[in-house]
């Protein structure tokens, strides 16, 4: 019996044997229910309860007009995007001047993306479209004071649209007690 037993235990260069297959059975099986143990309920109460939160919601008040806000502001950001790549495009370019292939492209883009809200706030967009053109008629005329002169017209201009756009779009009205006054220390 003890021969058999050293069989058993060593292969014959005198390693310790793989387990015997019952462990690895059992082991298996206790990791199998360990997961179904911690998985298995969350597993089956999840339909329940997103039926139950489902079944709870509740809007928010005045959602409506929030959504409303909400859009307005990305309507906004599409146009701001467009103006601000025109605007950074000239001001990295040599003495403001763009080939008027990219000047074209970029100055649609800014009329694209005006296009899409001008239903949503026309009057105050016609002014940035004005400001733009005179930029890229500036950024493709060889003269860098022009460029200047048109990029300061269009970033106010930009600006004035975001301050008008806010009441007019029905958001809330700007607080800005802490805001600095540019060019003054503090």
């Amino acid at each position: 019996m003890n021969s058999r037993w050293a069989q058993i235990r060593c292969s014959s260069k005198g390693t310790p044997m793989r387990g015997l297959p019952a462990r690895r059975i059992a082991s298996t099986a206790l990791c199998a229910a360990l997961l179904v143990a911690v998985a298995g309920p969350a597993a089956v109460a999840g339909p329940a309860r997103e039926h139950t939160r489902a079944a709870s919601r509740v809007p928010l008040p005045d959602a409506e007009t929030l959504l409303a806000q909400v859009k307005g502001l990305s309507d906004l950001g599409g146009v701001l995007t467009p103006v601000t790549d025109l605007l950074n495009s000239v001001l990295k370019a040599d003495n403001g001047q763009l080939p008027a292939d990219e000047a074209t492209r970029l100055g649609t883009a800014v009329k694209d993306a005006i296009a899409k809200v001008t239903p949503t706030a026309p009057t105050t967009l016609a002014a940035p479209q004005k400001a733009i053109d005179e930029l890229i008629k500036a950024v493709t005329s060889g003269d860098a004071a022009q460029v200047a002169t048109a990029v300061t017209h269009s970033v106010t201009s930009l600006v004035n649209t975001v301050a008008a756009t806010l009441p007019g779009g029905k958001l809330p009205a700007p607080s800005l007690p802490s805001l600095p006054t540019p060019g003054l220390s503090s």
